[in-house]
């Protein structure tokens, strides 16, 4: 498509392969896609996407486009964006601003170039899109009916953008959607984040002491895999329940400046800064493992450990930098600090997302039918959205439930 940005056309056959493999492991997003492209319920609305462009996210993006929906779409975060997968989109029509590790420059011009679209509708993984829209291109934010967010540090930030009174549209939360916390956060990213690991260290997790920094959904699977792998699991938390919990658990709870002193393999999933700074590089041991899981490259401070270095970080293995302490020790940093699943790997599981990207969707229909509705608020996601998509994952798996009798509403007061 005239006007789009990416690195190759020449790359869409094996962009097309990585979509249809996808697409036969989505069956709820294709359900969808049968009813939205009969119906089109987002038929003369523009929409800006940025989320991390790959396969499943493709998959979304033409799903939107056959609801009627004129789509630009971005990446929302360099190393995530895979050049064949947006060479694709490209070809089906659609408006693609993204290259695989571009330049934090070029990624916010990415941003810009797609708002040019002027959005109705928006989805945002980050609130990268968000800010910009309440930022340098605030004059569109009018035009904007509401958008969803799929991340916890997305909404966060959110929060903070209603508790100023600076939001300028409604956005639905479907990060804390509890279908949506329940599966992505936990076995998508317990999964997605060792997927990473593994295939750019190729070394044994069992036996090894893994320290998880946070203990929220994300944090939970990220242990709960470790523990299966055969690792013994440290969990850093802040949240006394938390860390309560994670002792209930069956995990080994400390602060992190004793947790660094034993850890073998770190992995922060905090959606916090300066998780891991100096103050812990100076005693790790030699060879230690380092990886993010959160959605920005600020939990493991990159600075500090480049200053402690004596020498420049080099690549000891693809997606490895190894940055050499005075004492000769080494600690390596995966995917440069950032997501480990996607700057290493190619994200949650297909089945996991089928459930997230089906609930983004499902959202951007919700708030057509209610604009002018809702006020400039941070929203969660319907609750009958969520039943509504873990039915049809249901039946996708060809499982069935039981159903209350007449009686038994009756006795739980809800006929």
């Amino acid at each position: 498509m005239s006007g789009s940005v990416i690195k190759d056309i020449k790359l869409a056959p094996a962009g097309w392969q990585k979509i249809n493999w996808v697409k036969e492991y989505m069956p709820v997003l294709k359900k969808i896609d049968e009813k939205f492209s009969v119906e089109k319920p987002l038929a003369g609305k523009n929409m800006v996407v940025t989320i991390h462009l790959e396969a499943k996210t493709a998959y979304m993006a033409l799903v939107l486009k056959n609801a009627g929906a004129s789509v630009a779409i971005t990446g929302s975060n360099p190393l995530s964006t895979q050049d064949e997968i947006a060479a694709a989109l490209v070809e089906a029509d659609i408006k693609v601003y993204a290259t695989h590790n571009c330049t934090n420059a070029e990624y916010d011009a990415y941003i810009d170039k797609a708002i040019d679209i002027q959005p109705d509708l928006i989805i945002d993984d980050g609130g990268d899109l968000v800010a910009q829209l309440h930022g340098a291109r605030k004059a569109l934010a009018g035009k904007v009916i509401g958008g969803s967010e799929e991340t916890t540090t997305g909404v966060h930030r959110l929060r903070s953008f209603e508790k100023t009174g600076r939001l300028a549209f409604p956005m639905i939360a479907v990060n804390d959607a509890y279908c949506k916390y329940l599966f992505d956060n936990r076995y998508g990213t317990g999964q997605s984040a060792w997927d990473g690991i593994l295939r750019t260290t190729n070394l044994v997790v069992a036996g090894k002491r893994v320290v998880v920094a946070g203990y929220g959904w994300c944090g939970k699977g990220v242990a709960m895999r470790a523990k299966g792998l055969g690792a013994n699991v440290i969990v850093t938390e802040i949240d006394p329940i938390k860390a309560v919990e994670a002792a209930f658990d069956g995990f080994t709870v400390l602060p992190m400046k004793e947790a660094a002193k034993i850890g073998d393999i770190f992995i922060t999933v905090t959606g916090c800064t300066d998780v891991l700074t100096k103050e812990h590089f100076t005693v790790m041991k030699n060879g230690v493992i380092l990886a993010n899981a959160g959605h920005f490259d600020v939990e493991i401070n990159k600075n500090h450990l480049a200053a402690l270095s004596v020498k420049d970080p080099y690549e000891s293995r693809k997606n490895i930098l190894t940055y050499t302490m005075p004492d000769g020790r080494r600690i390596n940093l995966l995917g440069e600090g950032r997501l480990v699943n996607l700057a290493c790997g190619d994200g949650h599981p297909a089945e996991i997302m089928d459930l997230s990207f089906t609930m983004q969707v499902l959202s951007m229909v919700y708030l057509l039918e209610n604009a002018g509705k809702l006020e400039n608020r941070v929203y969660n996601l319907p609750d009958e959205l969520s039943v509504k998509t873990a039915q049809t994952k249901l039946a996708a798996m060809n499982t069935e439930i039981d159903i209350l009798t007449k009686t038994q509403k009756e006795y739980m007061g809800m006929a």
